[in-house]
């Protein structure tokens, strides 16, 4: 049986231990598929439980010298106190070293200046502070280092222990067995060069360790929505109890202002509920007994009871935070590039080191710039940069778009939605409303519109068809009050007969006024016109008299338009589908200014629709409502559901939309191409720098120090630019420019 777990690593220093993690686990026997995040410091392993236990996986992970436990549920204030805790320790070894550094930073600045301060140039001074800052603040990278070579893959931190200690060594060679004949002004001393590289990476993991606390912030900020207590009733009793203990079937009472503690269907009472940290809909929707309500939404007015039908990891919330989490921890196909090149990064750097040593020493028979500068080449190339480019602007775009009720199901699909340049729309409930409403109300006797409208809703009051129900509804907006029909009878497929008020009143087809002796022929110039626009038309009769035609349709929904002017903008083709006969398909597609339009297709044909696409070399995204769209979801390149909150369709989709809003496909494509391009600016900018560093460190250029606080920033300025996407509103930002060009 095939199981899915994830793992907190610890002891990750650099993209080539993510790397070889990864490799390790993927190569064990059971193991499906393996992805490690080197910025979540996590690893998603699924594998076949009757061959490979979690156990044995984690044992692996440690025999590479990392450490590994399960990432179980209640962890998201674990793993914030245990990040602040490595944040606190970074901070204080940051300090501590700084402090010994500054005596040797001193001396050099004094040198390079020509002052000479002999207490600052004492060897033995400077071997004092040296010498803490580099085994016992150091002692985190030779610990790492020893481990990554006693599991035969290098990684940064050998390089930064061999490039330190080389520095280190020859100073105290330097100091103490060499040159004594030059007085002490003349020694070459390298101690500060060791020190001030300690303290700038640990610098940059100190701020890398802050940064990546801020990229996981919208799990956090999801997580925190969560309701902590519950009032249930047991034994009779109302009783305060933890959202823990709260199980499946308990009677749940929510006074206004509160939480909602679970999900569940209200048994009594009524209520509006805000439902905006679900679906960014700031709008309170109104319950009613037998509607459901969602866990970490607010009720807004009234006192309810209801049934708890979803609670801990099966809550909307939860599975919110799962996938989001999921995504966050997922993959892009353009990280492979990284990952390759992670994993032969180290070898190739220390081949260089060494080739850089030897031509220094061999043809300029000078061994002090020799190892100066292979100290500067093992510095500067290492690749952590390299490590967080991807997975930090992942967690970053992922989360940002969980606050705008965009859900994201993996970095592989984040990728693939900046690919898109076809959009399938299905129609109903997602291009329109999905529900009739009344259009046109044309008076063709002598009756006034508000007595046809009266007439009409009285008539339809006891009717359960679609049409009915949207003249009743129609009715109730327009007056003040409907009467009740004395007689109703529904005449299937042709309409409704009734008498209101002593008359007798006919809605329905030409049919159903046929059958009753009533001639139509005054009002086909009139139906014509209205059919013409992809409206269901109803003719109303009173007392044999031909009185009225009403005209009913699914209308476009209120962002429709601007959302599929955004997709055209964006340079994307977008496409209608749906089963409407052709003249209903093309009157909406005018209404919504789409040009394509795919109508009579079923159902259970959609997917073939698709497919024909997909064949013309499109990448094609289908937005759907998730049910009956389901196979024509699988098949698109991203499956877009829209979601309504509760029925999320989280399974059947890559995107799932938690309201059914238009203009989040937009804002998702947006999301997608702003995320992509964060990821290539960071892959640029960390391979350039090993690029161009690498050849000026082994030609003596770059001294040490310089290459140590090159190497500490770029990985931070990777991690910030990746949390600049946080500053991105991928909904605003469009509607903004519609405006301004209207």
């Amino acid at each position: 049986m095939n199981v899915k777990e994830t793992l907190k690593i610890s002891g990750m220093s650099c993209a080539a231990c993510a790397a070889r993690i990864e490799k390790k686990l993927n190569a064990l026997e059971g193991v499906q598929s393996a992805a490690v995040n080197l910025a979540s410091e996590k690893a998603a392993v699924e594998f076949d439980s009757s061959k490979i236990n979690v156990y044995d996986i984690i044992k692996a992970v440690e025999s590479l010298g990392y450490s590994a436990e399960r990432a179980d549920e209640p962890g998201a204030d674990r793993e914030k106190e245990q990040r602040e805790k490595e944040i606190r320790r970074l901070r204080f070894e940051l300090i501590i070293s700084a402090v010994l550094t500054a005596p040797l930073l001193v001396s050099m600045l004094l040198m390079a200046a020509g002052a000479e301060v002999p207490v600052f140039h004492n060897e033995y001074l400077q071997l004092a502070v040296a010498t803490p800052v580099q085994f016992i603040i150091g002692s985190r990278f030779y610990k790492n280092a020893y481990r990554a070579l006693k599991a035969k893959s290098p990684n940064m931190d050998v390089l930064i222990a061999m490039g330190t200690t080389a520095s280190y060594f020859f100073s105290i060679y330097n100091a103490f067995l060499a040159g004594h004949g030059h007085g002490h002004g003349m020694k070459e001393l390298y101690f500060e060069t060791s020190a001030v590289i300690i303290t700038l990476i640990l610098l940059g993991k100190y701020l890398e360790a802050v940064a990546k606390g801020r990229t996981s912030e919208a799990i956090r900020k999801l997580m925190g929505l969560q309701a902590k207590t519950a009032r249930v009733i047991r034994n009779g009793k109302e009783e305060d109890i933890p959202i823990e203990e709260v199980v499946p079937g308990d009677v749940i009472i929510v006074r206004p202002g509160e939480k909602i503690p679970v999900d569940g269907r209200i048994l009594e009472g009524e209520s509006a509920v805000d439902e905006s940290m679900l679906t960014g809909e700031s709008i309170p929707v109104e319950k009613k007994p037998g509607d459901h309500v969602v866990g970490a939404t607010i009720n807004r007015f009234g006192t309810f009871r209801f049934e708890a039908t979803r609670v801990g990891k099966d809550t909307v919330l939860s599975q919110i935070i799962r996938m989001v989490e999921d995504a966050q921890g997922s993959k892009a196909p353009i990280q492979k590039i990284a990952d390759r090149v992670s994993g032969i990064f180290v070898p190739v750097v220390l081949g260089i080191a060494l080739v850089t040593l030897l031509v220094w020493c061999l043809a300029a028979g000078d061994l002090s710039n020799g190892i100066i500068s292979a100290v500067s080449v093992l510095v500067i190339a290492c690749p952590c940069a390299l490590g967080l480019a991807t997975p930090t602007a992942i967690m970053v775009g992922t989360g940002k778009g969980a606050e705008h009720g965009i859900l994201i199901k993996s970095g592989e699909h984040l990728e693939m939605a900046y690919r898109l340049d076809a959009v399938v729309l299905d129609k109903t409930g997602t291009i329109t409303n999905g529900q009739p409403e009344v259009t046109d109300v044309v008076s063709l006797g002598g009756m006034s519109r508000d007595e046809v409208i009266r007439l009409a809703a009285a008539t339809e009051k006891g009717s359960e068809h679609p049409l009915g129900v949207a003249i009743y509804e129609y009715g109730k907006k327009q007056l003040a009050g409907v009467p009740d029909a004395e007689k109703f009878g529904a005449v299937p497929g042709k309409g409704v007969r009734a008498v209101v008020e002593g008359r007798e009143i006919c809605i329905g087809t030409r049919m159903l006024m046929r059958e009753a002796g009533i001639d139509t022929g005054s009002a086909e110039a009139v139906i014509a016109g209205l059919e013409d626009e992809g409206k269901t038309v109803m003719l109303m009769a009173a007392d044999g008299r031909l009185e009225a035609v009403i005209a009913v349709a699914d209308t476009l929904k209120e962002n429709s338009k601007e959302a599929i002017e955004a997709l055209k903008d964006m340079g994307i083709e977008v496409y209608m589908i749906t089963g409407d006969n052709k003249r209903t398909a093309a009157a909406i597609a005018r209404q919504a200014g789409i040009a394509n339009v795919l109508a009579e297709v079923l159902p259970e044909h959609k997917a073939e629709e698709v497919e024909k696409l997909k064949k013309q070399g499109k990448k094609v995204a289908m937005a759907g409502d998730g049910i009956n769209d389901a196979p024509a979801l699988a098949t698109a390149d991203i499956g877009i559901a829209m979601g309504t909150g509760t029925d999320v369709a989280i399974e059947a989709a890559d995107i799932t939309l938690l309201r059914g809003d238009l203009m989040l496909i937009p804002a998702a494509i947006r999301l997608s191409r702003r995320t992509m391009r964060k990821i290539k600016q960071n892959l640029f900018w960390a391979f350039i720098y090993n690029i161009i560093g690498i050849p000026f460190a082994a030609f003596g250029l770059l001294n040490p120090m310089l290459a140590g606080g090159a190497m500490a920033f770029s990985s931070v300025s990777v991690v910030s630019n990746s949390l600049s996407l946080k500053m991105f509103d991928p909904v605003k930002m469009k509607r903004e420019k519609v405006r301004t060009q209207e």
